[in-house]
């Protein structure tokens, strides 16, 4: 049986997660027991948390712990709030902690990659017309299929108007192209930046993904980015990019996910 780790993310210590066989990962500047690993030692980019949320720890990861892993373990990644199941059969109705992933499952074995389950995106009509209208002066048949709308259309309207544009544009060229045609097409993504695979599939993943931030920071900076929408800015992006980036260059596959409320009782 091949071995599995899977790293919690979280900006605070929950009780439930102690209770899981998780390796927990602590960002921003909540105090945390010895039990969570710290990203603010060595190589890091802990003062980014603000902008970056859990990608501090992934760079962190990358940067100190990779090196040193072996080649054969699935190495995987989720949040204080968001789980993998630990089957396509799994129902939300039983006790969180049995339900959750613990071992790597048999579907995974032809996979080099593990992706959420993807969303389907749409607004609201009164939103679209708010924060999304230069895009509906654009293309007037977006008031009639709002409720199905583009990964491009979407961020626009949550993070911007022609933000994630700029950010494609100074992106490399062997990608460029192809995740401006990928955001423009999809309707729907994969969330929440988790995933789960190996070490050399994760050295491309993370070398290619903070090359790109460390340009896009070049752009947009941080000085300027205020409110939830914009502060965090690089993890919206990143969480783009990886539904992007594990399907160009891995055989991904999409694996349920569930959110669980860290004060609900287990």
């Amino acid at each position: 049986m091949e071995n599995l780790e899977i790293y919690c993310v979280t900006d605070k210590e929950v009780a439930f997660l102690e209770k899981t066989n998780y390796r927990l990962a602590a960002v921003g500047l909540h105090k945390f027991s010895k039990r969570y690993i710290k990203c603010d030692s060595k190589d890091n980019i802990f003062h980014k948390e603000k902008n970056y949320s859990e990608l501090t720890f992934h760079y962190w990861f990358w940067k100190n712990e990779l090196i040193n892993k072996d080649n054969n373990t699935w190495f995987g990644f989720c949040q204080k709030r968001r789980f993998w199941l630990n089957s396509r059969q799994a129902s939300a109705s039983n006790n969180i902690l049995d339900i959750i992933l613990k071992s790597v499952p048999k579907e995974w074995e032809n996979y080099d990659a593990v992706i959420c389950e993807p969303i389907i995106l749409g607004t609201k009509l009164s939103k679209l017309l708010k924060r999304g209208w230069r895009n509906v002066l654009n293309e007037p048949k977006l008031l009639f299929d709002h409720r199905n709308i583009s990964m491009k259309l979407q961020f626009d309207i949550h993070h911007g108007y022609s933000v994630l544009d700029k950010a494609i544009d100074v992106m490399n060229v062997k990608d460029r192209e192809d995740f401006r045609n990928f955001v423009n097409k999809n309707k729907s993504y994969n969330p929440h930046i988790m995933f789960v695979a190996k070490k050399d599939v994760l050295n491309k993943y993370f070398q290619d993904q903070f090359n790109w931030l460390a340009k896009c920071e070049e752009v947009f900076g941080f000085k300027n980015l205020k409110n939830y929408d914009q502060t965090r800015l690089y993890a919206f992006l990143a969480e783009r990019f990886t539904s992007f980036w594990f399907k160009k260059y891995c055989k991904a596959i999409e694996w349920p996910w569930i959110f669980y409320e860290e004060n609900k009782k287990v």
